[in-house]
This record gives structure tokens, sequence and C-alpha cells, in this order.
């Protein structure tokens, strides 16, 4: 699985979101202020920062937070199964 964090430099929630992701071995940071974040976020449907994707070795959604900073034991769960 990979997790797949959205951010904007001027986000007030971003820092507690790569705070939640820290540590995640399979993760991608994209920034949504630049056009290769802005294009992975439209085949996501995020539209806001921060959001947390995570998808499996398909890339089909296992779980998602848009707009919002998951709980990271909420996420790590998710990635142990």
């Amino acid at each position: 699985m990979e997790v797949k964090l959205f951010v904007r430099e001027d986000c007030p929630g971003c820092p507690a979101a790569r705070e939640a992701c820290e540590g995640i071995a399979n993760l991608s940071v994209y920034d949504l202020s630049d056009m290769r974040g802005i294009a992975e976020a439209s085949l996501l449907g995020v539209a806001s920062a921060p959001s947390v994707v995570v998808v499996d070795s398909s890339g089909r959604e296992v779980a998602g937070w848009r707009g919002i900073t998951p709980d990271p034991s909420d996420l790590r769960a998710i990635l142990a199964n």
C-alpha cells in the first residue's frame, strides 16, 4: 500500500497531517501548489489540503481523509491490514 499526502505551504492543518504520516515507509507527498500535485489530486478526487489517501498496489483507494488529518492510529491500523 501507498500513502499519498496532499499539502499546501499555507495550509494551517498540514503540519498535523505531516506528523500523522511521519515514519510511513511508502509515503508520497504532493504539493497542491504545483502541477504534479494538482494532477495527482485530480485523479483521486482531492480538492483540499490536507488530504491523505491510501491506495493498494493496483492504485485503488483503500481509505481517504479529504480536508482533514487522519488519526495516526487509524491510519496505521489500515496499513497493518
